[in-house]
């Protein structure tokens, strides 16, 4: 297999046998994500196995704001004091059953992280928010450092200060 991550092109990629195990994930990429485009919610890039154009995974982001009290103290003392601060959402993420445990939801992450810190360095976001739907989701997240929110244990984040780390040049 030879995956490629590109913008999801409603009338190109075949999504309509997408399934996940999360019906609510299943029906994002099925028939909402083209309607979220077009009206600009959010962004949505699609895996596909080239030149097969059957979506085996996906993820979105879009522009987000967080309080700076939700946050754990140890990253929020060294925010300033503003009533909302700018993130990044990472919306979905999911990958189709016949693809789970080959690696593909770490590479729809970091490539996720990758595209949110590159807009970062053009549009202020601090960090990237996710919202685990269930607890292999959570753990999947805590995997890879994102740390929950104060009041709400399946909202996370991942300081873009953690993401500089991966992808700033030495």
């Amino acid at each position: 297999m030879v995956f490629k991550i590109m913008p999801l092109a409603p009338k190109q990629h075949i999504r309509a046998g997408f399934c996940c195990g999360q019906e609510s994930l299943d029906h994002d990429i099925q028939t909402q994500a083209s309607q979220d485009l077009k009206k600009r919610v959010c962004t949505v890039f699609v895996c596909i196995d080239e030149p097969n154009m059957t979506v085996l995974g996906y993820y979105t982001l879009s522009a987000y704001t967080v309080t700076v009290t939700d946050l754990r103290n140890n990253f929020a003392q060294k925010l300033p004091r503003y009533p909302r601060l700018p993130a990044t959402l990472l919306g979905r993420l999911a990958v189709t059953q016949t693809c789970k445990g080959q690696g593909l939801g770490k590479l729809l992450l970091i490539d996720a992280l990758k595209k949110s810190w590159h807009t970062a360095q053009q549009v202020g976001s601090l960090a990237v928010i996710v919202e685990a739907l269930d607890a292999p989701a959570l753990n999947f997240y805590q995997k890879y450092g994102f740390q929950p929110f104060q009041q709400e244990p399946m909202k996370l984040y991942l300081p873009m200060q953690s993401i500089d780390k991966l992808f700033s040049p030495i």
